[in-house]
């Protein structure tokens, strides 16, 4: 047993290496699938799901034009339908990056983002501001404004005063906010998804490739020297990393060459799709707050 246990405990390393790329490999592909259309940038208000009245939106526009022209700091409210069964954290991120939200060296844009049939929102702020607009600022905007006003059916004065409170923090006023918060502290029971999501995953390929570097040498049958059956498979331990599935069900280790991925893009960049109004070239690392009602 102890000649067994010892062998594969060396290769423990490697195999959680090939483990960990093989997962992560699977993961893009799954969120690939997962990952909802994108809409055109057209203006400053996108309202898709169609839950902003005319004057409210008239209004916004004009406001958030104003504010642009008047610090360059860039502010856009989408709306979709639903999120298509994608999170809405990185739906968003991928929506400011699509857009690219705020100037392309000040990062300084903001994106207020809601997806009334999953009863979710979302305020996503750029690299250059979350100093500025904090993720406190966001919870409390998020909290305080809209939550409240959606929960009555107000989709249009909840998302009004969302934005009159972000342009008074980014203008240098955040106290009257900031007080609000203390009077109504929100609540910070709930788990954020995405971390219970990584918990997951992180625990399934640690235990996968632990299940792949011990079990068999141990449970498993040795038919020769590094080659084990275990559970209807042959797994076979050599001296290079890694390990890749044969014909029949077999096992076995061995790197290859060529071919692989990168995260890097290639052709410019992305596109905002049409309309006439753009963003500047910004971009987001995540910052900002997410809520439902």
């Amino acid at each position: 047993m102890t000649e067994r246990v010892l062998p594969a405990f060396s290769r423990f390393t490697a195999t959680t290496g090939a483990a960990l790329m093989a997962t992560a490999v699977l993961l893009l592909v799954c969120f690939a699938a997962l990952a909802a259309e994108l809409p055109a940038l057209t203006g400053r208000v996108v309202d898709d799901a169609g839950i902003i009245d005319a004057a409210t939106e008239a209004a916004l526009t004009q406001k958030l034009a104003a504010f642009e022209a008047k610090g360059s700091d860039q502010i856009v409210v989408a709306t979709i339908p639903s999120l298509d069964g994608e999170e809405i954290e990185p739906y968003a991120n991928r929506l400011f990056r699509f857009w690219k939200l705020g100037q392309a060296k000040e990062n300084n844009g903001v994106l207020l983002l809601v997806a009334p049939n999953d009863r979710k929102m979302r305020i996503e702020v750029g690299y250059g501001l979350e100093g500025t607009l904090t993720d406190l600022h966001t919870k409390l905007i998020i909290e305080n404004d809209m939550v409240p006003a959606f929960r009555a059916g107000d989709f249009s004065g909840g998302i009004a005063k969302a934005v009159d409170d972000m342009v008074m923090v980014l203008e240098g006023n955040p106290e009257e906010l900031e007080a609000r918060g203390k009077r109504n502290p929100a609540d910070d029971s709930s788990v954020d998804p995405i971390v219970t999501l990584f918990i997951i995953l992180w625990a399934t390929m640690f235990l996968g490739g632990l299940a792949m570097a011990f079990l068999p040498p141990i449970f498993g049958t040795k038919l020769a020297p590094g080659v084990y059956k275990w559970l209807g498979m042959t797994f076979r331990y050599g001296q290079r990393s890694g390990y890749t599935r044969r014909g029949g069900g077999v096992w076995t280790t061995g790197t290859s060459s060529g071919g692989g991925w990168s995260s890097g893009s290639s052709g410019g960049g992305w596109s905002s799709g049409g309309g006439g109004f753009s963003g500047g070239g910004g971009s987001s690392g995540g910052g900002g707050s997410s809520g439902s009602w």
